[in-house]
């Protein structure tokens, strides 16, 4: 009855059709997020997927509530500079939103700056043999 009913009603199949696509949207957002080993768990013991799969999902999580927190600073503007933000505008965002967020950080080496002078009679003594 119920592929008869999937058959027959479009809004059913468009209803069915944009949960899949944010489920699948939200499993594409979480492999990036889980970046390391490319997404894919290699322990062996169930209690240490299960972890890492909830850490995965903090992570995710906590991505989402920045961009959620960055879009709403950025539509309160819009807002006050007048611009109208109907459901349909509203609905072309996602907390998915990736393109923005360096996961690997920025790193800038000075190669003309020299490192620091140290006390290496200090170094010496830690390696020697204990009597030495």
């Amino acid at each position: 009855m119920f592929l008869l009913s999937y058959v027959d009603d479009v809004k059913l199949r468009q209803a069915i059709q944009s949960a899949t696509n944010k489920s699948e949207q939200f499993n594409r957002f979480l492999e990036w997020v889980f970046f390391a080993g490319e997404g894919i768990i290699a322990e062996n013991v169930r209690h240490q997927q299960q972890k890492i799969i909830k850490f995965s999902h903090l992570a995710a999580n906590l991505v989402m509530l920045h961009n959620v927190d960055q879009l709403t600073r950025v539509f309160a503007e819009l807002q006050r500079e007048g611009v109208e933000l109907t459901p349909e505008l509203l609905g072309a965002f996602s907390p998915y939103q990736m393109a923005h967020i360096n996961r690997l950080g920025d790193y800038t080496l000075d190669l003309s700056r020299k490192p620091p002078k140290t006390n290496d009679d200090f170094v010496f003594e830690a390696l020697a043999a204990p009597g030495e």
